[in-house]
């Protein structure tokens, strides 16, 4: 039976099996192996770090991710389809290992990541599936 996710570990094996997926994706994978360098492992704690304020309020974050993602987007231009699939894997990673709560406010607010990201750094407008809300989940 699923749980919630309640601790900063549940957190952190959510972050791992979503990058696992994503260095496997041929849509993401490349911007990953083949635009950035990635210190995976300091990218995996300041995402802990980002994930644990967001579900409890921590205060722990301290980072520019849009700045990080126009940088990316100079390199090689996002389109609506790499946030689309962003936010396909992220809520069936959730889905996949916890239910509950936080686990859907997880998946909400990666929601709102993604339509901001596409906003801010890809083509503007956020697309249908960024712009739908989140069903399901509790």
């Amino acid at each position: 039976m699923k749980t919630d996710i309640t601790t900063r570990s549940d957190i952190e094996k959510i972050i791992g099996h979503f990058y696992e997926q994503i260095n496997r994706d041929d849509v993401l994978g490349p911007f990953f192996s083949e635009v950035v360098s990635v210190n995976w492992e300091k990218h995996i704690r300041l995402m802990g770090d980002f994930w644990e304020n967001v579900l409890f309020y921590t205060g722990d974050y301290d980072g520019d991710p849009l700045t990080a993602h126009k940088k990316i987007n100079i390199l090689r231009p996002t389109r609506p389809e790499h946030f689309e699939r962003w936010l396909d894997l992220f809520s069936h990673t959730v889905d996949s290992m916890y239910k509950g709560k936080n686990a859907a406010k997880m998946k909400k607010h990666a929601r709102g990541i993604a339509a901001v990201m596409q906003e801010k750094v890809g083509s503007g407008k956020p697309s249908p599936q960024l712009r739908k809300p989140e069903s399901g989940g509790a």
